[in-house]
C-alpha cells in the first residue's frame, strides 16, 4: 500500500486517519486489533476520563515502535513537566508546527516558547493519556487528553491579561507527525476544538 503523506495531510484529518488506519490494519488485522493489539471496546469521551493507553499495535517496524514511544515520552515526561531541555529528543530544530487555528511556527524555539505559555496561566498542564496510537512508515497519529486549570492570570496579547477563572479544562486532542531518519519530528499537526478549550476555562 503506498500512501503519498502530502495528499493525504491536504485532505483533511478524518481523510488522514483514515488512510493511516487502512495502512497500520493493511495485513488483515481490524482496526480495533490495530489500536490495542487485540479487541477492543468502544470508547466513551476520554476527555472524560478512565481511558487508559492501550498497547502499542501489534506487527509494527522498529522504527514505528520508536516513534510512538518517543511521543509517549514527550507527552507524559517532556511536556507534563515542562521539561523544555528534552524538546529535542522528539523535534527537529528547524520543526514546522500546525495550530488548531491554522497558523504554523518554524523552529524548536518557537515551539518550546508556545508550549510554556500554556503553564503561565494553568501550570498543572499535562498530558497523561493516548487513548489511539497509529504509526506507518514515517507517520504517526495520536489522540490524547490535555487538561489544566486557569489558576493565573492569561496575557491577552494585547498588554493585559485575563484573570484566572479556577476553571478545570480537559479537551481531546490529536497529534499528527511527519519523523525524520534521526527519529525527530520534521513537522506535527495538533488538533482541538479551541470553542471547547476556551468554554471549559471560562472564556468562551
Amino acid at each position: 500500500m503506498t500512501m503519498n503523506r502530502r495528499s493525504i495531510l491536504t485532505g483533511g484529518t478524518a481523510a488522514l486517519f483514515g488512510a493511516l488506519a487502512l495502512g497500520a490494519v493493511e495485513s488483515g488485522a481490524t482496526p480495533a486489533q490495530a489500536a490495542a493489539g487485540g479487541p477492543l471496546a468502544l470508547l466513551g469521551d476520554p476527555a472524560a476520563g478512565g481511558v487508559q493507553s492501550p498497547p502499542f499495535p501489534k506487527n509494527l517496524t522498529e522504527a514505528e515502535r520508536r516513534h510512538l514511544k518517543t511521543f509517549d515520552e514527550l507527552d507524559f515526561d517532556v511536556f507534563s513537566h515542562a521539561d523544555w531541555s528534552r524538546l529535542g529528543e522528539s523535534h527537529a530544530k528547524n520543526i514546522r508546527v500546525h495550530w488548531p487555528d491554522g497558523h504554523y511556527t518554524d523552529g524548536i524555539d518557537k515551539h518550546i516558547a508556545d508550549l510554556a505559555a500554556l503553564f503561565v496561566w494553568a501550570p498543572d498542564t499535562r498530558i497523561e493519556v493516548h487513548p489511539l496510537r497509529i504509526a506507518k512508515n514515517e507517520l504517526t497519529a495520536v489522540t490524547g487528553v490535555m487538561q489544566g486549570t486557569f489558576t493565573r492570570p492569561m496575557p491577552d496579547g494585547q498588554g493585559g491579561f485575563f484573570a484566572p477563572t479556577g476553571k478545570a479544562y480537559a479537551i481531546n486532542m490529536a497529534t499528527v507527525s511527519i519523523w525524520n531518519r534521526r527519529g525527530t519530528m520534521d513537522e506535527e499537526f495538533l488538533f482541538w476544538d479551541n470553542q471547547t478549550f476556551f468554554s471549559q476555562i471560562g472564556l468562551g
